[in-house]
């Protein structure tokens, strides 16, 4: 089993100590990640839900390296990524990427598209120039946009449109995992649909591995293999998708799941015992 892991967390705690108040005082400790285990097989996707606050986006950015830790160790195909150097995390760089949440901040107005798509191609030296263009052409049609949209800036598309972009930009570096954090929460409830149902196509087309962050139970069931559900920094269940909305075993994880609209009024919610 444990062959076939991508990637592996282990007891892994990010807490943050805010300065004293200028009358002294003890200090709160903030334990935005607090003691998280988990891991995700190869071509799985592993939804991490949870409300607003409680360590989704802080675990994504460890994940990545992008944050130290206080303790704990990420392995990506069995490395410790904190244990490895400047030039070993830089290779490693490109296997592991990160989709925003907001299609409208996370691109540069400045850059068209082909610059934005283009960027990590050249710090990675991927392409060459001559090439690039044809790399970037291809990634447009990947995600369901034209090549000539390459020469716009991002203000001339819609809300999903970028986040086509988006995801063409995480693809361009060839990566085998990718952290989507609350992708479709910032669009509209009738595109949202379109980008999942275009994740779940990428990943079959690509063989990739999805870690799919969102407060919406519903849409991470709609994507998910499995469920983690996080609550106060710390994961609380985990099970199949399947499992956890028919026999759902945590009381947090029966509150959100209580807490999902129903579309038709006259149909009674099951009851759950906590």
């Amino acid at each position: 089993m444990w062959d076939d892991i991508l990637l592996e967390v282990r007891d892994l705690k990010k807490y943050f100590y805010p300065p004293r108040g200028v009358f002294g005082g003890s200090k709160e400790v903030i334990r935005a990640v607090d003691g998280v285990d988990l891991y995700i097989r190869r071509g799985e996707t592993l939804g991490l839900v949870g409300e607003s606050g409680c360590g989704k986006t802080t675990m994504a950015k460890l994940i990545l390296g992008l944050v130290k830790p206080t303790s704990g160790d990420v392995f990506f195909e069995q490395r410790n990524i904190f244990k490895l150097g400047k030039r070993e995390l830089r290779r490693l760089r490109p296997s592991m990427q990160l989709i925003f949440q907001d299609p409208y901040g996370s691109l540069n107005p400045r850059m068209n598209v082909k610059g934005i798509i283009a960027e990590g191609l050249r710090f990675h030296k991927l392409e060459t120039r001559k090439s690039e263009e044809q790399r970037v052409a291809e990634l447009l049609e990947m995600v369901g946009l034209k090549p000539k949209d390459m020469y716009r800036y991002p203000h001339e598309f819609s809300g999903g449109q970028r986040q086509r972009i988006s995801i063409a930009r995480a693809l361009s570096v060839n990566p085998k995992f990718i952290i989507a954090d609350e992708p479709v929460s910032a669009l509209d409830v009738s595109i949202q649909a379109q980008i999942l149902n275009l994740l779940m196509e990428l990943k079959e087309t690509l063989n990739l591995t999805y870690l799919f962050i969102s407060h919406d139970l519903m849409v991470v069931k709609h994507i998910s293999d499995r469920i983690a559900v996080m609550h106060r920094g710390k994961i609380v269940e985990t099970a199949t998708t399947w499992e956890l909305f028919q026999n759902p075993s945590h009381p947090y994880t029966k509150m959100l799941l209580t807490a999902i609209p129903i579309p038709d009024p006259d149909i009674q919610r099951p009851t759950m015992s906590f």
